[in-house]
């Protein structure tokens, strides 16, 4: 594929033209919205509609886009490391539109209570079916991390989410935390509830022992007869970042040279079209596109970027198309492409934000989410508390959720410090918005809960805060191995994420005294990785312990204050918001 500049400063006007549309129709009620909003002019004779990072959210919800996503080194002042007004200018979006709310935190309050709230598998079927009209044969990808994230996910042993990702008609998928519901369960899913419906895809992951496929590397579709390969990238390490143990018979990684010898396979076997559904991350997509050739587009996931515009990267086969579809159902991408001589001649590309009250719900999935629930209703929606700020989760460093668990945990189990893992899944709540069962779960659930008190040296909390900043800010992206900066309570500290290994933690304090490398002290936290942590004597759920703390605190829960590090070595960096 040959793109110029052109061609990405066309793709540029566009999403700003989506912008001026969302404005337009912002207010307006869901039949105008639907005939104007959502109408996109088809194009071409191949189109993928793409959703990823969902996590189990089948009902509308709030989610704020983060203040802090920094790129270091070559990634610096780049997309997807870009935020607020960087990245409304970068991709052609007007500030104050419904779409600047989508991309960006800006006026993050103000502008939910207008928008209101975003996704939902009611609504997002109804834009499906919508998108999918115009554009016969067009296939919709699912890039992972869709069966955990909610309660009733983790209630139902995903099957919430199976169900209703074949009615919504998902046609391919790949995966990351859907492996954390183990090895059998994720077979069975795979063979017995999608056989003949849904094509799970992973060319990267092998028996451990000899090495063979454990699903297929890809499938091959025709659309409007033309042959079309969907290759799947599934999250590469998902043993280092989840439990070995609940993958135990299984290997990873990224594995680039299997990934060009999956591309020249599809080739050699008649596919016009090659993409890459993928759940690497976009800095780490971004890296195989300059050195997989032949693949026309990557639709990625993991990060939770919600980047307006399909990234172009030169390889030496040509350039590839790079994208990423955002999180918690908040977006649907679109890509069509006008094929011709057998291959890609042009594309066009929209990641359109699902705004709840602007499309109708429908019916179907609206009668089969409510049958979902119904048999927990009571359980999810009892009353925890109620904020009288807002929690948010997304972040490098923190987020006013994570602090909440931060010093739930530390008053809760009589901690000095605390860590809570650097996840980016979890829903976000408004001013005087109740935090139910539901909502607190939305930030915990996952198969490995467990809540731990360890005595832990001063010089062992440095290595863990050096090597989690490492993971994050290592200039090699295929050394990004997943997930923000481990959150903490008690403890402050600076960082300066340009630093080399080791180097880029300093400071550390816990009130006005500094952390003794040969002192002891004690560190609560949750979701721990080693397969002992959920034998130990007396181990609780995390939400066992954060709940009966929350419904101590008289009904109500504070403006939380951000436990934040100093950062050096990052002013001026257009992925930190201007203080």
């Amino acid at each position: 594929m040959n793109l110029s500049k052109r061609d990405f400063l066309q793709v540029l006007a566009a999403a700003s033209a989506a912008g001026m549309s969302l404005s337009r129709h912002a207010e307006a009620d869901a039949a105008t919205a639907q005939s104007g909003l959502y109408h996109l002019p088809a194009f071409g004779n191949v189109s993928f509609l793409h959703m990823t990072d969902c996590h189990a959210q089948l009902k509308p919800v709030y989610f704020r886009e983060p203040s802090v996503n920094i790129g270091i080194d070559e990634m610096k002042g780049r997309l997807p490391h870009l935020v607020g007004e960087s990245l409304l200018k970068t991709a052609g979006i007007r500030p104050g539109t419904a779409q600047a709310h989508a991309f960006t935190y800006i006026d993050f309050e103000k502008a939910a209570r207008r928008y209101g709230r975003i996704g939902g598998f009611s609504h997002l079927s109804t834009l499906v079916k919508q998108v999918r009209a115009s554009r016969p044969g067009s296939l919709l990808l699912d890039g992972g991390d869709t069966w955990q994230g909610s309660a009733t996910s983790l209630w139902t042993n995903a099957q919430d989410m199976v169900d209703a990702c074949k009615l919504l008609g998902v046609d391919v998928m790949t995966g990351h935390w859907e492996f954390t519901y183990g090895m059998e369960r994720v077979k069975e899913i795979v063979e017995k509830d999608f056989a003949g419906k849904v094509d799970f895809v992973a060319q990267n992951v092998k028996t451990a022992d000899f090495g063979d496929p454990v699903f297929k590397p890809y499938v091959i579709r025709e659309i409007n007869g033309i042959p079309c390969a969907i290759i799947g990238q599934a999250f590469p390490y998902t043993p280092i970042a989840n439990p070995r143990y609940l993958v135990a018979d299984w290997s990873f990684g990224i594995q680039d040279e299997n990934m060009q010898a999956m591309v020249d396979e599809a080739r050699k076997k008649g596919a016009k079209v090659v993409v890459v559904l993928s759940h690497n991350g976009m800095d780490v997509d971004l890296k195989m596109a300059s050195r997989v050739t032949g693949i026309d587009a990557i639709f990625g996931g993991h990060t939770h970027d919600g980047v307006p515009v399909a990234v172009p990267v030169a390889n030496a086969g040509g350039k590839t198309l790079v994208t990423n579809a955002g999180s918690n159902g908040k977006f649907l991408g679109v890509m069509d492409f006008d094929v011709k001589n057998g291959k890609v001649a042009d594309f066009r590309y929209r990641l359109l934000p699902v705004f709840s009250n602007q499309l109708v719900a429908d019916p179907a999935m609206e009668a089969m989410i409510k049958k979902i629930r119904a048999p927990y209703e009571a359980k999810l929606a009892e009353k925890l508390a109620v904020t009288d700020g807002l929690l948010y989760r997304r972040g490098n460093f923190n987020g006013s959720w994570d602090q909440l668990i931060c010093d739930g945990l530390i008053e809760a189990q009589g901690a000095q410090i605390s860590f809570s893992p650097g996840f980016r899944w979890g829903t976000s709540l408004l001013p005087g918005d109740v935090i139910t069962r539901e909502l607190l779960m939305d930030q915990l659930a996952i198969t490995y809960p467990y809540a731990t008190l360890t005595d832990m040296s001063g010089d062992m909390i440095k290595t863990v805060l050096e090597d989690v900043a490492d993971n994050l800010f290592n200039p090699d992206p295929y050394y990004q191995q997943g997930g923000d900066m481990v959150r903490v309570g008690g403890l402050a500290y600076t960082c300066n994420p340009t630093a080399e290994m080791g180097k880029r933690i300093s400071d550390m304090r816990l009130g006005d005294k500094p952390i003794e490398a040969g002192k002891t002290y004690k560190v609560a936290g949750w979701a721990p990785v080693a397969e002992a942590a959920r034998d130990a004597p007396g181990v609780k759920p995390v939400w066992d312990v954060l709940e009966p703390w929350l419904k101590a605190r008289n009904g109500r829960v504070g403006p939380q204050k951000l436990n934040t590090p100093k950062l050096v070595g990052v002013k001026g960096n257009p992925g930190l918001a201007a203080a």
